[in-house]
């Protein structure tokens, strides 16, 4: 991370601390909700199958960053289907670096070739070793590992959603981001349980045994881009929601903290890690504090 981009952030986070402000800083881009598959565990796939245009994409980039943001995600659907003309994917990333995002960030299933060095990471959806995998993603792995080998730049972080299918498979997904040249780390999430996918999430038990295994695969030097504070309150439930921080458009609605705002009870559920470790944050929670500043370091 360029210093000028941690100064940024860091006078972010404190004035949000002191004054309690509900400014986002991240906000993330939806440029379709068409996928080329057919997730177990996903609820948000091809409802309207529409490519976003460019010029939109661009008028959301410029609206969000209006509002503060500076870190940046595109998300889909799959996020490589995108296209306008001769516009990709890589326009939009090159885009919003020149208009002054200081972390650009995008989330793919990993099932398209992995060209895009300009993105500061690409989180890619791999959910266990190809069984479990392929029970939740369809026969995908061996080509999403045939994709990672060839990538043209080694910022990849693994992006695993754990529920019932593949709780057992977390020593694998880390052990691999630790062999992976183009993999940097692995992030963690647990299963929000739409009202249609409620059979994959875990119970409390279940959570606190896969962030037992995390904890332990963390304290053996695995690249694991979450912070072990932050897991008492997701195994719980007790971290505050939504996260004021963070925002999503789509189709230029714009939602605070995620789309699934909007399902009721959802949030009370919410097993995002990353909203658990910025509402944490942007509370003054010193051990999440220390722990960001040592993560966010070392892999972006």
């Amino acid at each position: 991370m360029k210093a000028s981009s941690f100064c940024h952030l860091a006078a972010f986070g404190a004035k949000t601390i002191l004054f309690r402000q509900k400014k986002p800083i991240l906000g993330t881009v939806i440029v379709t909700d068409k996928c080329n598959l057919h997730c177990r565990h996903c609820s948000v796939n091809n409802i309207t199958a529409v490519i976003h245009p460019y010029c939109q994409i661009k008028a959301e980039m410029q609206q969000l960053y209006a509002m503060g943001v500076r870190i940046l995600f595109f998300c889909g659907g799959e996020t490589f289907l995108w296209r306008d003309g001769d516009k990709t994917l890589r326009d939009l990333v090159i885009e919003a670096k020149q208009m002054g995002f200081l972390i650009v960030n995008v989330v793919t299933n990993g099932t398209f070739p992995i060209d895009l060095p300009e993105a500061d990471l690409i989180l890619l959806s791999l959910d266990g070793d190809r069984e479990r995998h392929n029970a939740i993603r369809g026969n995908t792995y061996d080509t999403i590992m045939t994709n990672i080998v060839n990538a043209t730049a080694s910022n990849i972080c693994f992006y695993m959603a754990i529920n019932r299918i593949n709780q057992d498979a977390i020593r694998h997904v880390c052990t691999l981001a630790g062999e992976l040249p183009n993999v940097r780390a692995v992030s963690f999430n647990f299963h929000t349980p739409y009202p249609d996918t409620r059979a994959l999430a875990l119970s409390r038990e279940e959570k606190t045994e896969c962030c037992r295994v995390i904890s332990e695969m963390i304290d053996a030097g695995a690249p694991v881009f979450n912070l072990k504070s932050a897991f008492p309150y997701l195994i719980n439930n007790s971290f505050p929601t939504p996260c004021h921080q963070c925002v999503v458009i789509e189709n230029g609605q714009v939602s605070t903290c995620g789309r699934c705002i909007d399902v009721h009870g959802l949030c009370d559920e919410c097993g995002y890690f990353f909203v658990a470790e910025y509402t944490l944050l942007f509370r003054g929670n010193f051990k999440i504090i220390w722990e960001m500043l040592h993560t966010y370091l070392k892999y972006i």
